[in-house]
């Protein structure tokens, strides 16, 4: 479960985002834009990122806060896991990123193996649904849901992409290491168990 201070601090810029949407009293909208002061603040002091960059990244956000979507395709091939490198911090994760407008789910997973993986794929199913809170992320801004979505390779060929620096299939007992923010353990062990049997349940959150 992700620290309280985080969920705390969430909350804040939720109320504070919606205020600041809804609110038209001039003494209101101020107090909003403290509340969202305060939620800044407290993620500036628990981690890295400085206040400015913080406070930006929350201003990008207007209108009701709602969980942002995250969608991962997992691609089994002879019992092994397809997932590829990330730059950004070296290391391993599922193909996948955010959901795009006018996409469906099953399209963003087609689309995003495409561009890190090079393989085409077609969607099989939805293996499951996940609050990211829920597991051990490294602190981020945004309530997230994760989409897991089983796919089957059907032309195409190993190949990195702008965001990917390699592309390889791994067994359950040889994993690499994990791109935490994007991906944990208990997740990819998730992703193995539910791609294998076509009749266990989606697993929810």
């Amino acid at each position: 479960m992700e620290p309280k201070w985080l969920d705390w601090a969430k909350q804040l810029q939720s109320i504070a985002q919606a205020g600041l949407t809804y609110s038209k009293d001039v003494y209101d909208l101020e107090r909003f834009e403290l509340i969202r002061t305060i939620s800044t603040e407290i993620m500036a002091h628990h981690t890295e990122v400085d206040q400015t960059a913080i406070t930006d990244l929350f201003a990008n956000e207007t209108g009701y806060a709602t969980p942002k979507v995250d969608i991962r395709a997992v691609i089994l091939r002879e019992n092994k896991l397809l997932m590829v490198k990330e730059n950004t911090d070296d290391s391993w994760a599922l193909p996948g990123g955010w959901a795009d407008i006018g996409l469906t789910p099953s399209e963003v997973a087609v689309k995003e193996v495409k561009e890190e993986s090079g393989f085409d794929v077609k969607a099989i199913r939805l293996l499951g649904v996940l609050d990211k809170k829920c597991y051990p992320h490294p602190p981020s801004p945004y309530h997230t849901y994760k989409l897991f979505i089983q796919c089957e390779i059907v032309g195409g060929q190993a190949m990195e992409g702008i965001e990917t620096s390699a592309v390889e299939f791994f067994s359950e007992n040889e994993l690499p290491a994990l791109s935490l923010s994007r991906n944990t353990e208990s997740q990819i062990e998730m992703a193995f168990k539910k791609a294998r049997n076509s009749e266990n349940p989606v697993h929810l959150d």
